[in-house]
């Protein structure tokens, strides 16, 4: 794996989360008859709310006609940390929202650096609230941050700025039975670049509606690297620890 997956498949691992007695969610009746306003609160209102998250989370890469399956621990502290470890911790990331770290113990190399490198790679400034947001369900950008205009097109909602900012375009599909995002989509013309990410089923637990499936697909020019993650074996608000230590001697790896 290069450098590059390799940070993609790290990184977005250890900032995805869900919560225990999880029931895949069934379509509902879809209402189509809100205005901007009242879909922005609807969809506002399925906010989750946690305190502490453990899961284990499959992991399948494709690049290149390639294709990796990997299983690894994940733990997070809402707003706070995200961490996550493979078996007999190879890889072990800890992301917080100042910096995002990580080793491998493969080829005995370590990031610990800002999410400077992960921007320009998605294409967008991000920080950690916004990629914890892109990886739980919720809009990237606060909806109730900007003014948005909404149509109904192909059985979703569709959300956009009433003026798209000018180095790139934003999209987000909504869910008409139960508000959650269906798929959001960033968009950067002039540099070829787009990344998408499809919520391809949702679930429900104690009484809240989270990602169970998500398909996440990054492209720049004409390479394409796509994610697809599962959520198993689920707990929520326990007493977790979050132990991280760089190895010494580990080479430091230049993004």
């Amino acid at each position: 794996m290069n450098i590059r997956a390799l940070f993609i498949l790290t990184v977005l691992t250890a900032l995805v989360y869900n919560c225990k007695s999880a029931k895949t969610i069934n379509s509902g009746e879809a209402n189509y008859k809100l205005s901007t306003k009242q879909l922005i609160k609807e969809n506002a209102k399925q906010t989750p709310n946690y305190n502490t998250l453990q899961s284990k989370l499959k992991i399948t890469l494709e690049q290149n006609g390639k294709s990796q399956t990997h299983t690894v621990n994940f733990r997070a502290k809402k707003d706070e940390m995200l961490w996550i470890n493979a078996s007999f911790s190879v890889i072990r990331a800890l992301v917080t929202p100042e910096k995002v770290s990580f080793y491998n113990k493969l080829d005995n190399t370590y990031f610990d650096g800002d999410y400077k490198y992960l921007s320009n790679l998605l294409g967008t400034e991000l920080d950690f609230q916004k990629v914890q947001n892109l990886l739980i369900g919720e809009a990237i950008f606060n909806l109730k941050d900007d003014d948005y205009k909404a149509s109904v097109d192909e059985g979703s909602y569709v959300v956009q700025p009433k003026k798209q900012r000018e180095l790139f375009e934003i999209f987000f599909l909504l869910d008409p039975s139960h508000f959650k995002v269906k798929s959001q989509q960033i968009t950067q013309p002039k540099q070829h670049r787009h990344l998408q990410v499809d919520y391809l089923s949702h679930q429900n637990v104690d009484k809240q509606i989270l990602p169970e499936l998500i398909k996440v697909i990054a492209v720049e020019n004409n390479e394409e690297v796509i994610l697809n993650l599962e959520f198993k074996n689920i707990s929520l608000n326990e007493d977790l620890r979050f132990p991280f230590k760089i190895p010494s001697g580990f080479k430091e790896i230049e993004l």
